[in-house]
Parts: structure tokens; sequence; C-alpha cells
């Protein structure tokens, strides 16, 4: 399958720290049968943390007061969200994300977000090297190529490949008082038709892909057992 010119658009609701990383990977789960990339930005009904799917439990709750503490699809550290943008994107096997290696899938993503807060003329680079971090949190010190504002990281992602497809799970930790969210969205979706020669279409979630998500939010994602299963 060639790269698809047009990408699937999901703006959803806020939901709960659960549903969230449950829609995250049903749309993983669904991206062959739908064919096409799917970028989704998302928010949050309450604070909350999530953590990489590796991660040990009880060290990872030692370093946040935020609840509740969900268990992330892909990897990575702990990531707080009491104010972040939450995003994530989904490639089917066969698109050309897909075929690239972690790291440069990595670089790429982070590159768009930089060149989004540079429409909003917000100054941001990439991470030239990795930066000292405190073990399990994501936004203590840097890894190579994550997003970094007056040296500060801002932006950071994790994700996870399967015979399904490429999943991208991202956090952004606005600056303060630079610009909007609803106007970085945009400027994301503008960067990429302009990098990636896409157009965009409108996608709202059939009754196939929400009862995945219920399916995998009640199997895994509520439970203590799955959260806290290492």
């Amino acid at each position: 399958m060639s790269a698809n010119p047009t990408w699937f658009l999901l703006a959803s609701q806020d939901h709960a720290a659960d549903y969230n990383m449950a829609l995250d990977e049903a749309l993983l789960q669904s991206a062959s049968r739908l064919g096409r990339p799917v970028l989704r930005f998302y928010g949050w009904l309450e604070t909350a943390a999530t953590f990489g799917y590796s991660q040990h439990y009880a060290e990872i709750e030692k370093l946040t007061l935020l609840s509740p503490l969900v268990r992330r699809p892909t990897g990575g550290g702990l990531v707080p969200h009491d104010a972040d943008w939450t995003y994530s994107l989904v490639f089917p096997p066969g698109h050309f994300w897909y075929s690239y290696k972690a790291g440069e899938s990595y670089r790429r993503v982070h590159g768009w977000i930089r060149d989004a807060f540079a429409i909003l003329n917000v100054d941001t680079t990439l991470s030239p090297v990795s930066q000292k971090e405190i073990p399990g949190q994501c936004f203590i010190g840097a890894e190579k190529d994550d997003v970094l504002w007056h040296g500060r990281k801002i932006a950071g992602a994790a994700q996870r490949r399967t015979r399904d497809g490429l999943l991208i799970q991202g956090s952004v930790q606005p600056p303060p008082a630079v610009c909007e969210r609803d106007k970085w969205e945009i400027a994301m979706r503008e960067c990429a038709e302009r990098n990636f020669s896409i157009h965009w279409q409108t996608m709202t979630p059939n009754t196939e892909l929400e009862r995945l998500a219920e399916e995998l939010r009640l199997a895994k994602y509520s439970l203590a057992s799955y959260n806290r299963k290492r």
C-alpha cells in the first residue's frame, strides 16, 4: 500500500484517562482496516498521569501526586496530564511512516511540532543530544530530538509498532502564555499539508471503534490489576 494523500483527523472530546488510552489502542488495532493515517487531538476530563508500558508501577507512583495513574500502550516514562496538549498518530502497515526506524519517526514528529510552533512565531529547537533525565520522568531532562523551548523540554513522545500499525502518543507542555491550543492544532494541520502534501478528512468514531475502545477500557485500562501488573 502506498502513502495515502488523505489522512483522518479525529478531534476527540475530553475523556477519562482510561478511555483515552483505550481509544488510542483501538485505533492501533484498527489501523489496517482504516487504511490511512489518523491524527487525534484529545484532552482530559480530570487531572491524571500516564506511564510507559514497561515501567514499574511502584516506582512511578512515587514520582507524582496526580491520579488516576494509567499505564500507556506505548513506552516512555511518567507524563502529567494537568495542563498539557495531547495527540496521537496511527499509521497502517505499508505506509511510509510505518517503515521508519523508531529514531527517525521520533525525529520527524518532533520536527513537525517545531515547524507548527514556528508558524505561531514560537522559536523551538530539537535537542541535539540526550540531556540528563530523572529516571521515569519524561519531562525532566530530554531525549535526543525532543522539542526544546529556551532549553527546556516541552514535547516528548512514545511509540509502539505492531503488525497492526504504528502508534505514536505525544504530549506538549506548552510554554507559558505563548499561544492557544486551538491555534497550535491548526498550525499542526497546516504543517502536515505543506510538509507531507496531504489533505484532511474529518473522522467520527464508528460503532465498531467505540465498542473496541470500551472493551479495552473495561478489560485493561480501568483495572488496578492491569495498571499495577509490574
